[in-house]
């Protein structure tokens, strides 16, 4: 029994590391206030020196 569980175990383990990594990314990274910002800043700049 506890040789089976342990079988068991491992390839249950397997299989979801196998489907994450299929899976697509759940959430995008992190931008802080201060990026959003500062990146808002440099397209606004972009648009004016395009114009």
């Amino acid at each position: 029994m506890n040789r089976r569980k342990k079988i068991n175990q491992l390839l249950k383990a397997h299989a979801k590391k196998a489907s994450a990594k299929l899976a697509p990314k759940s959430k995008p990274r992190y931008i802080s206030k201060a990026e959003r910002a500062k990146l808002e800043v440099e397209s606004s700049t972009v648009l004016e020196t395009g114009l």
